[in-house]
Formats: structure tokens, C-alpha cells, sequence
């Protein structure tokens, strides 16, 4: 169906298609979903994302988003603040969170260092995490940038600026998922598998 690419609709499309992972085909059935549902519901979304751009923002200690100046966990007295874990978005932070395996503090860097887009230290905020080290009490730093050669590069970098503080840095591991046959695993997961090794 041939459509206006001047009109509502299509405005409505052209935005939707900016969104991360929504093609052309997902943008065209989200707006005739929206299009189809009653004004009260389209308006109930609308309002629900000009709230979100109204009322949050990043957590001024960690970077996280936050209704106020600090997020929920650095809010809560009840976490460990001898260590931060860093992670490269707010979405990777949560999914640790979920897990119930950390009770630490988190700092999130939005990105990883990326030269050749433009991404360097100051776009990641590092010297934000030296700030939070400088000010004394950390005794960890857990690296849990993702396994590609943006976080790897960020690791070494931020393993290089955390260093002269004495603090504690570790990585996480990497390797083979519970569950999986290791027959089946690529040879990155593989040598990250063995190099992450643990004694018994």
C-alpha cells in the first residue's frame, strides 16, 4: 500500500523506526495499532512518555536513571558501598539486579570507548568513577563491560585509571552458560571459559 510520506502517519512511522530494533514493517504495524486504539489509551502511552522525559534523569553518584538526584540504590544504606560494580547501560545494571547476585553500588558509564565513533573517556564520564574512588572507601571495582572490542578496550582503559587508587579491580567471567554443551560453544566462549578458570 502506496502511503503519503508527507502525512500523520508517516511521521508517526518515520519515529517509530528510529526506536532500536523496530524496522520499517514493526513501525508501520505499531502506528496502525496506535492509529486503531482509542484516544484514551494512545493518550495514556503519549503521557507516559513525555513523563518519563519530564521526570527522570541520571543519578548524579552512579549515573543511573533516577526520579531525583540519586537512584534507589544509592539511596539504600543497606548496600555494600566498599564496592562498584561498573556496567555500560542502565539496562545491564538491572539485569544484575534481577539476579539477586550483587548488594553493592553500581556506576554506569552509558557507552563504551569507541574511537573510532568519537567515544573516548570523557564520553564515558571515567574520570566521574575516579571521582567516586578519590573520595575513599571503595575497596573493589567490578568490570562488567560487555564482551566485544568496545568493552574490552573500556576494561583496560578503566583497569589502567583505577590502579593507582589501590583499589581491588576485577572482571567478571565469561565462558560457558549453565545448561549448554560445550560442544556447542564458539572459541571466544571457549578460551574466555579457560582463562577464566577457578581452582576447585
Amino acid at each position: 500500500m502506496a502511503m503519503d510520506q508527507q502525512g500523520l502517519l508517516a511521521r508517526l512511522i518515520r519515529e517509530l523506526v528510529r526506536l532500536p530494533g523496530i524496522g520499517q514493517k514493526t513501525a508501520q504495524r505499531l502506528a496502525f495499532h496506535i492509529l486503531k486504539t482509542d484516544q484514551d489509551e494512545a493518550l495514556r502511552l503519549a503521557d507516559a512518555i513525555h513523563a518519563v522525559k519530564e521526570g527522570l534523569a541520571f543519578c548524579r553518584q552512579c549515573r543511573n536513571i533516577a526520579e531525583g538526584e540519586l537512584c534507589e540504590f544509592c539511596l539504600d544504606p543497606k548496600r555494600d558501598s566498599t564496592k562498584i560494580l561498573v556496567v555500560e547501560e542502565p539496562s545491564t545494571l538491572y539485569a544484575i539486579e534481577r539476579s539477586g547476585g550483587f548488594r553493592g553500588l553500581y556506576h554506569v558509564l552509558l557507552g563504551s570507548l569507541s574511537p573510532l565513533d568519537g567515544v573516548g573517556p570523557s564520553d564515558i564520564r571515567a574520570q566521574e568513577l575516579a571521582d567516586r574512588l578519590k573520595a575513599g572507601g571503595v575497596q573493589e571495582v567490578i568490570l562488567a563491560t560487555n564482551p566485544t572490542i568496545e568493552g574490552e578496550a573500556t576494561a583496560i582503559y578503566l583497569t589502567r585509571l583505577i590502579k593507582p587508587f589501590g583499589v581491588k579491580v576485577s572482571r567478571i567471567a565469561y565462558g560457558i552458560p549453565v545448561g549448554m554443551d560445550i560442544e556447542y560453544a564458539d572459541e571466544v566462549t571457549l578460551i574466555k571459559s579457560l582463562e577464566g578458570r577457578r581452582d576447585l
